[in-house]
């Protein structure tokens, strides 16, 4: 993991990477000490490259994932029994949801664009925010959101209890039973174990330079030389860093409309005027599956988020043959979810 850090590093001086208040050096140090103990449970390989072969996590519960597959698609967590966790987080829709933000209960529509769950795992903090530390903090949040799940876990309790095979799954798994703890542990289980492995880039990591095309090869370098490995690296190729949204060019600025309080970002959490406009940088494994893009869906189609990538963040102007290599690149990290490429479902 040295390596990997030295790397990082590198790549943040050469590219100029800025950081939010949380993400300057002692943040950096933060998130580099928890990749690296993040390591012994994810399979962090030590190789040169920036971007890390995917592998699932060591030491998962099977019961317990096996019961928070079950929490993640029941719809008696919200409170009319109308969605569930999976409503906007399809694993058929490449964990996220087509749509610019999401629809709660009684019809009400979220302020931001639903991110991916998968490879979820792999990511520092949750939320497009970082205002949840970890799987187990995030799975508290949709629940209690009244535009959300519009629930409360006393009432989702209520209603599980009177499930006699629930209650003995939660006996059989956890000594207490069923509680709310048990719950968001069991669901962070589940959603720990959605990691897409093999996919064509991880085979060409691996020594196969024919599992993905010419194309695929030359956008990965073009990834790399034009420095969006600064804040995409490692096993998820992002998700392990805040960066702010128009880096380079005023990205604001250029969308037009008002700047809405999701657009403020990590200053939502911090109230630290430093902080505006500040993500959670994204996981880009399965970004070919999950359009519309970025926390307000402002880029339609993953060619559009290329190019307003390379503007905003970088200061380039990518030629349509980059744009289409760079894609062919993303397009080779989707892998597999119980043994079938979720790009091609092969």
């Amino acid at each position: 993991m040295k390596k990997f850090t030295l790397l990082f590093t590198c790549a943040v001086l050469a590219f100029g990477c800025q950081s939010s208040s949380e993400s300057t050096k002692p943040q950096q140090e933060s998130s580099q000490v928890q990749t690296e103990s993040a390591g012994d449970d994810w399979g962090v390989t030590d190789i040169q490259e920036p971007i890390q072969v995917l592998e699932m996590p060591q030491n998962l519960n099977s019961k317990k994932v096996e019961l928070g597959n079950l929490l993640f698609h029941d719809k008696r967590l919200s409170g009319d029994n109308t969605i569930s966790c999976a409503t906007c987080h399809g694993l058929n829709k490449g964990g996220a949801e087509h749509l610019d933000t999401s629809t709660g209960i009684r019809g009400q529509k979220g302020p931001i664009n639903s991110p991916t769950v998968y490879n979820s795992g792999y990511n520092f903090v949750q939320f497009w925010d970082g205002r949840a530390k970890d799987l187990f903090e995030q799975a508290d949040g949709p629940v209690n959101n009244p535009i959300e799940m519009g629930s409360n876990w006393k009432q989702v309790i209520e209603k599980l209890s009177k499930d006699k095979n629930f209650v003995t799954q939660f006996k059989e798994v956890y000594s207490d039973g069923l509680s709310d703890k048990n719950i968001r542990d069991a669901i962070a289980e589940f959603e720990k174990s959605l990691v897409t492995i093999n996919s064509p880039f991880d085979k060409y990591l691996s020594g196969d330079k024919s599992a993905i095309s010419k194309e695929a090869a030359q956008g990965y370098e073009l990834f790399k030389s034009k420095g969006c490995t600064s804040c995409h690296n490692g096993p998820s190729v992002g998700g392990n860093s805040y960066q702010k949204m128009g880096l380079v060019k005023d990205y604001f600025k250029a969308r037009g409309g008002e700047i809405t309080e999701a657009d403020l970002g990590r200053y939502n959490v911090t109230k630290k005027d430093e902080d505006k406009y500040f993500f959670k940088v994204p996981s880009l494994r399965v970004a070919a599956l999950t359009a519309p893009y970025f926390h307000d869906a402002h880029a339609k189609t993953l060619e559009e988020a290329i190019v307003i990538m390379g503007r905003h963040q970088l200061g380039v102007e990518l030629k349509k043959d980059e744009v289409a290599a760079i894609k062919a690149f993303l397009q080779s990290l989707v892998g597999e979810y119980k043994g079938k490429n979720l790009l091609t479902q092969k």
